[in-house]
């Protein structure tokens, strides 16, 4: 991973709105910094739950000021932050968003290029098939869910200049061997390291697998959560290790 601590977060959406999600990511984002985490990467619209019939009333600019503690805790930790989020759009349905949270106070935005199918009844594609950005002179190309199903999408963000490839996601026992091996090959294919990170339980009234895991570019798996539950999936070149949040573990 070129020397980059990345770490998936294997979150539980909580209920009561965006103000309580941003608190209980701050949680995870903590143990990350004592960690030495570099890049957090939480899962498919972490900060609401993948609740598709509540997301036009749930969404949000990227500025929007319940945001600011993310933002202010990247800056603090020198971390970028990824976060799951439906993005309000001026022109009809929201997006599926991901927000980058970067140290130096700017905050990156994508949008979801390819929906999983029922998800055009409630939200737009966004445009742009690649997002890349620079994490301590990583390139980090970002990626939700269904994006990851299509051989575009990384083949994107390959030419973009990417080496390593973070979807946050939403994947269910029965679909989770297929979407990893999926995975596994785009590794291989693209010479990418992938980062992948699921719910830790049930969201939008899917029970997801957990399992958060993390390819070498030559699709081997580096690291996996064994199952559901609150945790931290970290990497840090060719060194792996899950740790429960509340604890810290030096790789």
């Amino acid at each position: 991973m070129a020397g980059l601590r990345i770490a998936a977060a294997q979150s539980a959406s909580v209920p009561g709105g965006l103000a309580a999600n941003v608190a209980h990511h701050r949680i995870f984002i903590d143990a990350a910094a004592e960690a030495g985490v570099r890049l957090l990467v939480f899962p498919e619209l972490s900060l609401t739950g993948y609740d598709l019939p509540g997301m036009a009333q749930a969404a949000v600019p990227s500025d929007d000021p319940l945001l600011a503690p993310l933002r202010e805790q990247a800056i603090k930790t020198g971390m970028t932050i990824v976060a799951g989020v439906p993005l309000a759009n001026r022109n009809g349905l929201p997006f599926i968003g991901a927000l980058a949270f970067q140290p130096d106070g700017r905050t990156v935005s994508y949008r979801k290029h390819f929906l999983h199918p029922g998800e055009d009844r409630y939200a737009a594609p966004g445009a742009a098939i690649s997002q890349v950005i620079n994490v301590r002179g990583v390139p980090v190309a970002l990626a939700i869910c269904a994006d990851t199903t299509h051989q575009a999408h990384p083949h994107a963000a390959v030419l973009a200049g990417a080496t390593l490839y973070v979807a946050g996601s939403v994947i269910t026992p029965g679909g989770y061997i297929k979407d990893t091996t999926q995975l596994a090959s785009h590794a291989r294919q693209f010479s990418l390291g992938i980062l992948m990170t699921n719910h830790a339980f049930e969201t939008g009234g899917y029970t997801c697998a957990g399992r958060s895991a993390i390819w070498m570019p030559d699709g081997q798996l580096l690291v996996a959560a064994d199952g559901q539950g609150e945790l931290l999936v970290i990497a840090d070149d060719d060194i792996g290790a899950v740790v429960p949040v509340g604890t810290v573990s030096s790789l």
